[in-house]
């Protein structure tokens, strides 16, 4: 099945698309990767989910990726006597570790690991930044607070502490038995939530030993601060707006979303922009004007995939959801706009000899009546720097290896095959053409774009090119080995 957009597809999977009908309607209306909340479910509901995820991929012959998102550490104040208060501007507040119900001057805050990075001045938002706090005094144990936004605050309310680095891992208990768990499942990529500092990326790679790639989540303005550092020991950057909101002035979440998503393209790792993209749907069956925009965006912006998370777990309208996203995408590219601004937004990267062979297939397709540039790729590397690129044509990720095919469905524009190992550059040419035309890439009038790594089954080796007919008996008998 070939989608005839670029940008890729992420729908998270919950109680409204739980069994295979749906989960099949929603591959079959444009999702290309599947998200499994860890937050959500017990490890038995995760695992149907997955199980039938690899049914659907193996009934329809197509890669499906699979990202499991764990949780991360949940900051919450404790409870209060009469289940609720209604907290009043200006009024003093007290947050403590004492365990006494809470009433209209203090509650419960039991997290010592808060207390130990405050420091007067400091802000303290509570249910998503609906009530706001200023800290006036603190010690190891309390800190003294003055309302400077109002509202009813109730039990076991979210906390978010914006203005400091705060010493908690990004892995909590939960989080690393739910990591071991979906590792073992066999997902492809495991989403990394409250990171603040590479060191937490570096953890969850540690534990995952190779077995899942490592998506950090931009969720944090410490994380933003850091995210050069971060991005370098990541595979894969979310743009998790949600959060980002709520601790950032949310007028300066559009700029960091353009940041995040040029950086991470540069870096050839793939970046999904995610949070409250088609909200409207999870209640209504069409999105709002504003929200088509705001999907649009990040398309314009050249992000490899654009995320779907209630709309598709828990709406009315799950299908509906994701038919829109791939309806946007494909008008999206079809505007001439959309190619002068990805062209005017590509980063010139010529630091290696795998940089110049894929940015020569780029220029190569562009210059010529090439239908597709097809890549062999063991680790998914070459597909990555040719979608970089972000070429005009198709790509062909070709992998002997189905796990690298899965996590490529998150790359823009990677249509990815698998195909018998090589050990000649010959047979990889026949193999290409042979994908193409299969595909509905190519004719065998037609020709392509060939780049490979020599010898093969080598990471990091891309080093050869070619211009090949798609017409086997025209291949020359002296094309090299």
């Amino acid at each position: 099945m070939r989608r005839l957009r670029n940008v890729k597809i992420v729908a998270t999977l919950g109680p409204a698309s739980s069994d295979y009908k749906m989960i099949r309607a929603l591959f079959e209306a444009g999702a290309d990767v599947f998200r499994l909340n860890m937050s959500h479910g017990t490890h038995e509901d995760i695992r149907a989910r997955h199980v039938i995820i690899r049914q659907v991929e193996a009934d329809t012959g197509r890669p499906i990726g699979i990202l499991a998102d764990l949780q991360g550490p949940k900051l919450r104040v404790g409870v209060f006597a009469n289940g609720s208060e209604e907290l009043v501007e200006g009024a003093a507040f007290r947050m403590d570790l004492s365990a006494t119900p809470g009433d209209v001057t203090r509650v419960n805050l039991p997290h010592p690991e808060i207390f130990a990075a405050l420091e007067p001045g400091t802000s303290l938002l509570i249910n998503d930044g609906k009530i706001r706090l200023q800290v006036n005094a603190c010690g190891k144990d309390f800190a003294d607070c003055t309302v400077t936004v109002g509202g009813t605050i109730s039990n076991r309310k979210g906390v978010n502490v914006p203005d400091v680095v705060l010493p908690v891992a990004a892995l909590s208990d939960k989080d690393r038995g739910d990591l071991e768990f979906a590792c073992e499942l066999g997902v492809d990529w495991l989403a990394l939530s409250f990171v603040q500092r590479p060191e937490d990326v570096i953890e969850a790679r540690t534990l995952a030993r190779g077995r899942a790639a490592i998506m950090s989540k931009i969720e944090k303005p410490a994380a933003v601060k850091a995210y050069d550092a971060i991005l370098q020991v990541s595979d894969g950057i979310m743009v998790a707006r949600g959060d980002l909101g709520v601790e950032l002035p949310v007028y300066s979440v559009p700029p960091i979303q353009k940041r995040l998503v040029r950086g991470a393209r540069a870096a050839a790792k793939p970046v999904i922009v995610a949070t409250q993209m088609l909200e409207s749907m999870i209640e209504a069956p069409v999105p709002t004007r504003a929200e088509v925009s705001d999907v649009a965006t990040a398309i314009y912006e050249g992000a490899d995939a654009i995320m779907l998370s209630a709309e598709s777990a828990a709406g009315k309208y799950p299908i509906e959801a994701v038919t829109t996203m791939n309806n946007v995408a494909m008008s999206v590219e079809k505007d001439p706009t959309y190619r002068s601004v990805i062209e005017a937004s590509r980063v010139v990267r010529r630091e290696s000899v795998a940089d110049g062979i894929v940015a020569a297939a780029r220029e190569i397709a562009e210059a010529t009546n090439i239908k597709a540039i097809c890549c062999f790729s063991q680790s998914g590397t070459t597909a990555s720097l040719v979608a970089r690129e972000r070429p005009h044509v198709p790509i062909l990720a070709l992998t002997p290896l189905m796990s690298t095919a899965r996590r490529m469905a998150l790359t823009w524009g990677a249509h990815c095959v698998i195909t018998e190992p090589q050990d000649r550059f010959k047979g990889a040419v026949l193999a290409a053409v042979r994908a193409a035309r299969d595909g509905g890439f190519a004719t065998e009038e037609d020709q392509i774009v060939v780049t490979a790594g020599v010898p093969f089954n080598v990471k990091g080796t891309t080093n050869i090119l070619r211009v090949a007919p798609c017409d086997e008996r025209l291949i020359s008998r002296v094309d090299p080995e």
